[in-house]
């Protein structure tokens, strides 16, 4: 009877409906995409990439599709790719699309465990929904139809297993023995999640600072979490970094002595899928380069919003940290195609917890309207982004205003936290508020 009662119980306690909605949302979505005929481009140049370092051939030399597309990460991610060579290519996109739909529950779970147990003591807005079983499946039933996440899948984009590893590893307890080391493997493989590394140092030079003298010690700063996250990614990162050299010397070299610098190759800087500010200043000055203009902005930009994430951190305010870091590493970068937003995940979640709905909404509808597609866009040699008017370039540019008034929000949240809020430091991740 008892063993009935139980079973009865759990069964009773399942999140069905939210279960349900998810999964009438992911098959809509599934059979959306493929109405689009969605081409996954990128996914086939992860492919030829694989094969390529198998074959031993020139990473960098290769071209990939009809797009005549090249490699553009460092080395790892070449080895990383080799699996995708095992099927073949029908299997693989479907195998692609089954793991983003995966990823994506995921991050909205990481997304919930940072924001609702790693914040500050102070009461969540609706704070009974976002501690239900199903929450986790509701945001992904709703948030799989945001302008960010539809492109990533549409491309076969790693966007989503870049940001869950990275908030894997952030919001894992201080004493794992594997924190650092999702940092650590993201970086990597695409280079803007090591902006999260540097605001690791950060806070954890000033938190040591703060704590005087004796915290220098060997064993005092690696007590430190800060500190200790930021080592253990940077080891993480060399380690993969140079098994990648021993087994592809030539290409490891060329890479980091000559590709990193070779920004070009990822994309025409002034495409309206371009959503960081060297994008809306190429437009806004109808250039393809804007040059000085864009390296000063990047750097104020990205002075202010790594001071911004490092002071919510030593107040206690960890979602605040992780999405401001975020937001500004997507700012900063060179190229920021609309698909590397999926931050808009967390960055909904937090924001969902602690404003009014209706801003939320707001914020929903930037990424849900797809209105940066509405404006007059064309390959080249058209290059109509060069001759948008003033309504147009504003469309075309909602995710770096966006992202500029986040960083805005956030500075003010992390002034008016009470400076002597550190329950999350004093506290193993992942502890708190479940």
């Amino acid at each position: 009877m008892t063993a009935t009662a139980t079973a009865r119980t759990r069964v009773r306690s399942l999140p069905l409906a939210a279960l349900g909605t998810c999964l009438l949302s992911f098959v809509c979505f599934w059979v959306a995409q493929r109405a689009a005929h969605v081409s996954m481009l990128d996914l086939s140049v992860y492919r030829a990439e694989g094969a390529t370092a198998l074959a031993g051939g020139d990473l960098y030399a290769m071209r990939a599709t009809s797009a005549n597309l090249p490699m553009t990460y460092p080395p790892f991610a070449a080895l990383l790719f080799t699996p995708l060579t095992l099927v073949g290519v029908p299997e693989m996109r479907t195998l692609a699309t089954l793991l983003n739909l995966l990823l994506l529950v995921a991050l909205a779970r990481l997304s919930l465990r940072l924001v609702v147990s790693l914040g500050p003591a102070a009461p969540l807005r609706d704070g009974a929904f976002w501690t239900r079983p199903g929450a986790t499946l509701w945001l992904a039933a709703v948030l799989v139809w945001c302008e960010p996440v539809w492109q990533t899948f549409r491309y076969g984009q790693i966007n989503l297993l870049m940001a869950v590893a990275v908030l894997w590893d952030l919001t894992r307890r201080a004493d794992s023995r594997w924190v650092g080391v999702g940092l650590g493997l993201a970086t990597a493989v695409k280079l803007t999640p090591g902006l999260f590394v540097v605001l690791l140092f950060v806070v954890g030079v000033l938190r040591a600072r703060g704590d005087g003298w004796a915290a220098w010690s060997s064993w005092a700063s690696w007590r430190n979490e800060w500190l200790r996250r930021a080592t253990r990614a940077t080891m993480a990162f060399l380690l993969v970094t140079v098994v990648s050299a021993v087994v592809l010397p030539d290409d490891s070299r060329r890479f980091w002595t000559e590709m990193i610098f070779e920004t070009g190759r990822v994309g025409r800087t002034e495409e309206t899928a371009n959503q960081s500010l060297s994008g809306v200043l190429a437009r806004l000055l109808h250039t393809t380069d804007p040059g000085l203009w864009w390296v000063v902005a990047a750097a104020v930009v990205g002075v202010a919003g790594l001071a911004v994430a490092a002071l919510a951190a030593l107040r206690g305010d960890r979602p605040v940290a992780v999405v401001a870091c975020a937001v500004t590493a997507l700012l900063v970068s060179p190229i920021s195609w609309s698909h590397h937003w999926v931050w808009c995940v967390p960055a909904l979640v937090l924001l969902a917890t602690r404003v009014r709905p209706r801003w939320t909404a707001g914020v929903a509808l930037v990424f849900g309207s797809f209105a940066l597609w509405w404006v007059p866009h064309a390959p080249a040699p058209v290059r109509l982004e060069l001759h948008q008017n003033g309504w147009q370039m504003l469309a075309s540019g909602l995710y770096t205003l966006l992202g500029l008034a986040l960083l805005g929000l956030f500075a003010v949240w992390a002034v008016r936290t009470p400076a002597g809020d550190r329950r999350v430091d004093a506290a193993p991740a992942g502890a708190g508020r479940a």
